[in-house]
This record gives structure tokens, C-alpha cells and sequence, in this order.
């Protein structure tokens, strides 16, 4: 996963975010601020899937905006 896509252009990546896991809010998005870890565990809680499908359905955002 780049991290350094995610933490480097969070502002511009938030609007993506939400269209990606609709069921995100922007104050979920706030406390992310591109912290990684922190977004999977919004992702896996949102969706109830778990911490790895969370994390590849992140890893695929990612890829899809590279």
C-alpha cells in the first residue's frame, strides 16, 4: 500500500474516499487525516468485514488512483 499517496494528498483523496465507502462520514474522514490504520479500522467497522478485506479494499482504491 503507498502510504505516501494517502498521507501526501489526503485533502484531494477525502472526496474520493467518500465515493469509494459511501458510508463514511467527513468527520470519520477528519479523524483519519490519513493515518492508514485508522481509516482501515472505519473501513472494517462501517462494512463489518474484516481487518484484511478492509485493508485490500483500501489497497485497491489506492491502485485505481495511481
Amino acid at each position: 500500500m503507498n502510504l505516501e499517496i494517502l498521507k501526501g494528498n489526503w485533502k484531494q483523496l477525502k472526496g474520493n474516499l467518500k465515493s469509494k465507502f459511501g458510508e463514511l462520514t467527513d468527520d470519520e474522514l477528519m479523524q483519519v487525516e490519513g493515518d492508514i490504520d485508522s481509516l482501515s479500522g472505519v473501513v472494517q467497522e462501517k462494512y463489518g468485514i474484516t481487518k484484511e478485506e478492509a485493508e485490500e479494499r483500501i489497497d485497491e482504491f489506492l491502485k485505481e488512483i495511481s
